[in-house]
């Protein structure tokens, strides 16, 4: 065991820690501004299309990204019912469920960092690194994260459009 390997295991736990604490900060009260909705919308719909845009010809792997896609979409519905709204003088405010989001997050992040450590093992082995796309695992989390945080964005549209109509009525 190497110290660059030895200060990866002290790191990793103080790197989870971080991110954790920073997404939880991220799940509480908050403005709603339509415009990072919209963005919030484009980028998570293009986490699913650009990946599926190159497994088309790979319909097993296809299929991962879909049903990842497919249950985030339901964990984001039940993430808008779950939300506060309020509509104050000082503007508009959500409260996310925060474990549920939390954990979709932390999922992908697991992910990411068990692919990370794959990609140090195999370092100087000569084997060329696996694509991101070549685990159904990886797929199905990128789906649930993009699902998720996508439609959750859709939700926040949907009812600021709804509050504008009802304004104007």
């Amino acid at each position: 065991m190497n110290l660059t390997t030895l200060a990866l295991l002290v790191l990793t736990p103080l790197l989870v820690w971080r991110v954790y604490s920073r997404l939880k900060g991220a799940m509480a009260r908050q403005r709603s501004i339509v415009s990072r909705h919209w963005t919030g919308l484009g980028v998570f719909a293009a986490m699913v299309l650009v990946p599926g845009s190159e497994l088309l010809a790979r319909p097993a792997s296809l299929l991962w990204l879909a049903v990842g896609t497919v249950a985030g979409i339901g964990y984001g519905v039940w993430g808008l019912r779950l939300t506060r709204y309020e509509d104050t003088g000082q503007g508009y405010y959500f409260t996310p469920h925060q474990r549920l989001g939390v954990l979709i997050a932390m999922l992908f992040v697991a992910r990411i960092m068990y692919i990370g450590v794959e990609l140090y093992a195999s370092q100087g082995s000569g084997t060329a690194p696996a694509r991101f796309t070549d685990s159904p695992l990886t797929l199905l989390s990128l789906g649930l994260t993009a699902g998720y945080f996508g439609t959750y964005s859709a939700g926040l549209l949907r009812w600021r459009h709804k509050l504008k109509k009802a304004a104007g009525d």
